[in-house]
């Protein structure tokens, strides 16, 4: 796959071309998280409990109905972090399919790992990855001193601004890794971010797919 950029297929005089402003991700990016949580805890439901008569026979108005409980913290980040990584990796999945449709595929995987640092990074959040690093097994960790996301972000004594960022780095965990499964690369990724707006990203590929 080169890197050199290939002319989209239409222009500003073209009346048949759509635009989108690129601050509709940034809009997207920040109602998405809030959205998850709540929509998770919508229905978060379980069957209730059925009790029986001495006969073995359900009381009325027992076992069929599901009643709404409240997910601890453990189980609410793990059903947000399920639901906006698979958005974001249908994401990835979709832009590299459409922008990579015409250029052949990668050879090796270093190189599809610079593609995303720098055209699909340009692509979804306007600059490229400020520094990739690898251990040549594998694992690649790809920094980003100001990531899009949390260019808005104020941050404040105390780590919370931190803790309360990290949700918004799961749906770009998952555009990353549909990005990577749309390249034939089988990988997870993890983020971070240890002061904003810096994020730094891991990406493990599993052995045999990449």
């Amino acid at each position: 796959m080169s890197f050199d950029p290939i002319n989209p297929p239409y222009n500003s005089t073209d009346p048949n071309a759509s635009f989108l402003s690129s601050s509709c991700l940034d809009f997207l990016l920040i109602e998405i998280v809030p959205m998850a949580y709540r929509v998770t805890n919508e229905l978060a439901v379980e069957p209730e409990s059925r009790t029986e008569d001495k006969d073995g026979q359900l009381q009325k108005g027992t076992g069929a109905a599901e009643v709404k409980r409240v997910l601890d913290e453990d189980e609410e980040r793990d059903a947000v972090f399920y639901r906006l990584e698979s958005l974001g990796y249908r994401v990835g999945q979709g832009l590299v399919e459409r922008f990579s449709r015409d250029r052949p595929r990668f050879n090796d995987t270093l190189d599809a790992i610079k593609f995303l640092c720098k055209d699909l990074w340009m692509l979804v959040f306007r600059k490229q990855v400020d520094n990739l690093k690898t251990n040549h097994r594998g694992v690649y960790v790809l920094t980003d001193n100001a990531f899009r996301p949390f260019s808005r972000m104020s941050a404040e004594a105390g780590g919370q601004a931190v803790l309360r960022a990290q949700p918004f780095l799961w749906f770009p965990c998952g555009i990353v890794r549909g990005a990577l499964a749309a390249m034939g690369i089988t990988a997870t990724v993890q983020a971070e971010t240890g002061e904003l707006p810096g994020a730094v990203f891991q990406i493990k590929t599993v052995a045999g797919k990449a």
